[in-house]
């Protein structure tokens, strides 16, 4: 039994958030192939699940079920179709469910022939939801979901018994997409929606001697080689596009996306590459190629990284010695790694008065 509040807020076991609870209780302490994995959640994006799609195929491919309900609508942003794609990809079950008959329930976990596990959480199958949200989350182990009753066939089965608008996808379906459950889906890629409130961020990024060796480098030396990168936040899934790009090359999992950058300091805008490592460390980097050898950052500055729109970005180094150093440095609460690095985020509004520009 385990209960959290995260982002890194509490927890009874040292769990920081619900994505690392379910990587817990699917992957750590469950049997790949055996038995069948669920998940339901009113809301659901690409960068929710990046985390799983290699478990989730391999758990199918050796015999296992994945059973999914998500939420729907044709005139809101719940769910998405590059998650539904995914899922029927690694050979899920995905059934949508019409948000007329709005499904609000957050629930995961597991059924094998001899236990069952329940996670229930106020934590969408998003990339917030598993990560920055202030959510909450418990896990209800084997015994206890034995002694209270519950069963996951009986849930499910009694949730497609209600008479509620439920589509289920056909994975042959992908590429015309005629069944009416895609309608309920929205476009995370070429979506023209304008951010939400809460994604109107910016990310406040202490620098590591790794992220600026190359920075400090001389051209042509041997410390100016290889990729120019800043290492991110294992929980950065909310703050990026969907990661959709999966690596073609190698036998490591990993999935990317390219953002539109803007390097304040130096006047230059090209396209970064975001890439999650889904089965070595679980970290994310930000390619940062274009500020390789220009001096212009070193070790405990800040990288001060601006959402502004789904794939618009820009990014500023804070100096220490600059005034407004304090001010956002104090975001940065969270601990990267043992090395002392850190991040967090702030309000675009609050980085417009502190800097006393318009973002």
């Amino acid at each position: 039994m385990e209960f959290l509040l995260q982002p890194n807020v509490y927890s009874t076991g040292n769990t920081p958030n619900l994505l690392n609870l379910l990587d817990k209780m699917w992957i750590k302490d469950h049997n790949s192939g055996e038995g069948t994995l669920y998940i339901i959640s009113g809301f659901a994006n690409y960068n929710g699940g990046v985390r799983f799609y290699p478990y989730f195929t391999d758990h199918i491919h050796k015999g296992g079920n994945v059973k999914v309900i998500i939420g729907g609508s044709t005139s809101q942003r719940l769910s998405s179709i590059q998650i539904a794609e995914a899922l029927l990809q690694c050979g899920a079950d995905v059934y949508v469910v019409n948000r007329k008959r709005l499904v609000h329930a957050k629930c995961y976990g597991y059924k094998t022939p001899s236990a069952e596990e329940l996670v229930v959480t106020s934590g969408n199958f998003t990339g917030p939801g598993m990560s920055q949200n202030a959510e909450a989350a418990i896990r209800i182990d084997s015994n206890t979901v034995q002694t209270m009753g519950f069963e996951w066939e009986d849930l499910f089965n009694n949730m497609f018994s209600q008479g509620w608008d439920i589509y289920k996808l056909d994975s042959s379906d992908i590429s015309t997409k005629s069944d009416p459950g895609w309608r309920l889906l929205y476009d995370e890629i070429n979506s023209t929606v304008a951010l939400d409130e809460d994604q109107q961020v910016s990310m406040v990024l202490t620098l590591s001697g790794s992220d600026t060796a190359r920075i400090q480098a001389d051209p042509g030396t041997s410390a100016s080689k290889g990729t120019q990168y800043f290492w991110l936040s294992k929980g950065s899934f909310d703050f990026f596009p969907a990661l959709t790009e999966k690596n073609k090359r190698g036998t490591k999992n990993t999935y990317s996306t390219l953002i539109n950058m803007n390097y304040i300091d130096i006047g230059v805008i090209n396209q970064s590459r975001v890439t999650f490592e889904a089965d070595n460390n679980l970290d994310f980097r930000l390619g940062t190629g274009a500020l390789r050898n220009t001096k212009i950052a070193s070790k405990d500055d800040l990288a001060l990284i601006t959402r502004k729109s789904e794939f618009d970005y820009e990014l500023r180094i804070i100096k220490q010695t600059d005034a407004s150093y304090s001010a956002l440095a104090r975001y940065a609460v969270n601990y990267i790694g043992n090395y002392g690095k850190r991040f967090g985020y702030i309000s675009n509004s609050d980085v417009s008065s502190i800097l006393g520009v318009s973002i």
